[in-house]
Order: C-alpha cells, then sequence, then structure tokens
C-alpha cells in the first residue's frame, strides 16, 4: 500500500483517521469503545483496506513457500488458512505472513507497508523454480470481521489464533481468552471496498486493536523488534511446525525449545484507570526502580478498560506488581501471564502445554 493511500470508507459520518501505521483508515468513527462491543458481537466491521496483499503463482508455489518459512504448506488445500514466518539465521522475525489457499494462487495478507519488501526477497529467492510473486496492495485490501461479510466474496482468511496448528506447540494455558474472538480477514478489491462494506456498521482500528490486545494476540507492527525469536510471543502455536525443517532459522527454534528459555516474554497488562489516558508503545515496564520491559500496545477495552501488551524479561516474576512509565505518567499494572517463565526447554520432560499430533 501507498504512503499516500487513504480508504474511500473514510468518508463515513464520523469517520476519524488513524496515525502512524494505520494511517490511510480509520481510527475510529466517533464511539470507538462502542465500536469494539459491536465488533466482537459480529454487529460491525473494520476497515483494514491499508493492509497489503501478495501473490504468488506457479506450479511449485507452496512447495517453494514451504523450503522458506517456517510453516508445512505442501498439504494446504484450496480454502485453507495458516499463518508463516521469515526468519533470519538467528532465528529472528524478518516476515509475518497470513496465508490463504486459493484454487491456482497463494495469498499472503501482511502488515501494511511490508509487501515490497517481501515482495522482494520472494524474488530473490525463486531461482529456477516454477513461481511468480505480484504484489496486489495497490488494488486489493481487507475488510474484518468476527464472521463472514456477505457482500465481501468469498477470499476469507480465518485466524488459526488461538489454536495450535499441526505441529504447533503452546506456551500459554489451555483456557485462552483468544478463543472467545474468532477473526476474519475478506480480500477484496479496492474499487470495489464501499460496496463490499455495503450497509455495514464500522468500526475503526482503536476497536480492532484492543480486541486483539484482549485475544493475547501479538502483532508484527507492535510487538517485535530486531531481537524477536518466535517463541517469546508464543506464535510457534500458529506459526511454526516444529516437525519440519528446511528452512532459514530452524536450529534456533529447535535449540530454544528443546533445551532452552526464550529471553522474553510477552505479557497483558491489566493497567490501573485512574489516569484516564493510555500508555504510548515503547514506554517502560518497571519493577521497583528496574527497568525490566517494554509496552508495545495499549488500547482501552470496552470492558477491562485501559490494558495493553508488553515484553519483558523471562524471569520477571509473574505474581509482581509492575508499573508503566510514559513520561511523567506512571501506570501500575497487574500481570497475567501468557509466555510462561519456564517455557522451553521440552527435550526428556512432560510438559503441560499443549500441541498437536506430530504429522504422519
Amino acid at each position: 500500500m501507498t504512503e499516500t493511500y487513504r480508504s474511500r470508507l473514510l468518508q463515513r459520518e464520523g469517520a476519524v483517521e488513524a496515525g502512524g501505521v494505520d494511517a490511510g483508515v480509520a481510527a475510529h468513527y466517533g464511539a470507538p469503545t462502542r465500536e469494539a462491543r459491536r465488533l466482537f458481537q459480529g454487529e460491525a466491521i473494520a476497515d483494514l483496506s491499508h493492509f497489503d496483499v501478495l501473490e504468488i503463482t506457479g506450479a511449485d508455489r507452496q512447495s517453494w513457500l514451504n523450503t522458506l518459512s517456517t510453516q508445512q504448506t505442501t498439504a494446504l488445500k484450496p480454502g485453507d488458512s495458516s499463518q508463516a514466518l521469515l526468519l533470519s539465521v538467528q532465528g529472528r522475525i524478518e516476515h509475518e505472513m497470513k496465508l490463504l489457499i486459493d484454487r491456482e494462487r497463494l495469498l499472503l495478507i501482511v502488515e501494511p507497508g511490508r509487501g515490497p519488501a517481501l515482495e522482494e526477497f520472494l524474488n530473490s529467492m525463486r531461482f529456477m523454480l516454477r513461481v511468480e510473486v505480484n504484489d496486489l496492495s495497490a488494488t486489493h485490501g481487507v475488510l474484518a470481521a468476527t464472521r463472514r461479510i456477505p457482500t465481501a466474496g468469498d477470499l476469507v482468511w480465518t485466524d488459526p489464533w488461538p489454536g495450535v496448528a499441526e505441529g504447533g506447540w503452546a506456551y500459554s494455558r489451555a483456557d485462552h481468552p483468544g478463543a472467545e474472538r474468532p477473526w476474519l480477514l475478506h480480500v477484496v478489491e479496492l474499487d470495489q471496498l464501499v460496496e463490499a462494506a455495503g450497509e455495514e456498521q464500522l468500526a475503526g482500528m482503536m476497536s480492532v486493536e484492543a480486541l486483539r490486545i484482549a485475544a493475547w494476540e501479538p502483532r508484527f507492527g507492535a510487538e517485535i523488534d530486531e531481537k524477536t525469536i518466535p517463541h517469546e510471543l508464543d506464535w510457534l502455536r500458529t506459526s511454526v511446525h516444529l516437525d519440519k525443517g528446511c528452512y532459514k532459522g530452524q536450529e534456533t527454534v529447535a535449540r530454544v525449545h528443546n533445551i532452552g528459555h526464550p529471553p522474553r516474554r510477552i505479557v497483558f497488562l491489566d493497567l490501573d484507570g485512574s489516569m484516564h489516558t493510555l500508555p504510548s508503545p515503547g514506554a517502560e515496564i518497571k519493577l521497583g526502580e528496574r527497568t525490566v520491559g517494554r509496552v508495545t500496545s495499549a488500547a482501552l477495552h470496552y470492558e477491562a478498560g485501559p490494558i495493553a501488551l508488553g515484553v519483558v524479561k523471562r524471569n520477571v516474576d509473574p505474581g509482581e506488581v509492575l508499573s508503566v512509565v510514559d513520561g511523567d505518567s506512571v501506570y501500575p499494572a497487574s500481570q497475567e501471564v501468557i509466555v510462561t517463565p519456564d517455557a522451553g526447554q521440552v527435550a526428556g520432560r512432560f510438559t503441560g502445554f499443549l500441541r498437536t499430533p506430530p504429522a504422519k
């Protein structure tokens, strides 16, 4: 998507444009908490038309992507949805992709502005294989909802979160709050965006983010930095197939999972609501006077009030009350464990973590 993109749905009454990575679509339409409730209940949809969309065609498309990514893609069938990562040699996350299998192509949904870099990398890895990569972001975008949008067509990616995909492993508890929020992304043509949205009520990105944070789901544009490995964000459950090899970074994935621990862990923070403000991404998370992490996302939830996701050092005691410091503002914050401090080091010991049976 280009930097100057502005959604036609910003013409809806009450629309206030978002900033930063979400510029070009609405932050809200006048009532963000009410919009979030409607979105959660399936009574509204969200405009994510600024997200980038790539297309991979050619006979080798699935086997080729299988050799590059963390996910097993060869057995996926038309209509299937999946999620995959591309890692550095050190196992750090470089790209996150939402995969939708169409009849003669693969569609990749990625964060706003990430399409060109991903297209360049994928084209550099084609060699002599029968694949072609095209960036469709100038002509295609996304509408989101917690159920199918009848007017938005049949290209629908269904979020696997928080399930444990085949070959995956969960570092968080079984009664996951994300199970309460199904999430569907509809790929639509931008010149048909208004028609695809129809007469649906709209919710802005503030609502989308509030529901995502409450579901403990990481976002590439928020929870990722230059050092992030999948284990830290609980992304082994949906984005990594532990029983496949042959991809860059697999040695780190296996080593940390089997004999090590992720150095950091994502955490849910229930913030003190008396401040009537939210901390900014990057605000320090402190235990006493010691900085132990940073806030990555924050939102006002229609029921829970101010909430946030952060990334903290692995050995921070889950029972401690933390504080979030953003300039002169200090927010007391209670932790809810997502990735447990003892996650990893599974070789030779029984764990209570979820995983799927190995592929046959």
